[in-house]
């Protein structure tokens, strides 16, 4: 099995979503994360999947979501020839004697405390999906009361892949 991240260019209409997440409910395949998010042309969305398999089942996703019809464009977005980023919010019941210790850990990993309560801390974590994860094992010491991720977003990089639609 391999991970896979696909990139698709779509029309920004009600639905779309939907029906790209039926696609793969009706077929059995698993999501393991999705982001959403309108791009410069308010008339497109691009829609980041993550999803595993092994080749032929990747290559049948691909062609599944190509023949979608509000699907302008997909791409495989290769690790060697992207940027993913991640948004990650964590919530940890501390103490206020704990406190400077888990600030001092999230300064480490360029992290931001958005909120403090007297018995716990909100950090945005940002980075790829490694950088997130090594954040929340190293919290592990601590009580982790939730956590939220977004999922990945990703681009390639230079200007060669850039689509434009008039």
């Amino acid at each position: 099995m391999q991970k896979r991240v696909f990139q698709l260019l779509v029309d920004n209409t009600s639905g779309v979503l939907s029906r790209i997440s039926g696609l793969f409910s009706r077929r059995g395949y698993n999501i393991d994360s999705i982001t959403a998010g309108v791009t410069a042309d308010p008339r497109f969305t691009r829609i980041t999947i993550v999803t595993d398999g092994d080749d032929e089942i990747l290559e049948q996703i691909e062609k599944q979501l190509a023949k979608l019809i509000d699907v302008r464009d997909i791409r495989t977005l290769e690790p060697d020839n992207s940027v993913y980023r991640e948004l990650c919010m964590i919530k940890v019941e501390v103490d206020a004697k704990a406190r400077p210790g888990i600030i001092a850990m999230a300064d480490v990993f360029r992290a931001n405390v958005v909120d403090v309560a007297p018995d716990a801390l909100i950090i945005e974590v940002t980075g790829n999906q490694s950088k997130v994860d090594a954040f929340i094992n190293l919290l592990a010491d601590y009580r982790i009361l939730e956590i939220a991720r977004t999922g990945i977003a990703g681009l390639q990089r230079g200007t060669e892949g850039v689509i434009w639609f008039d």
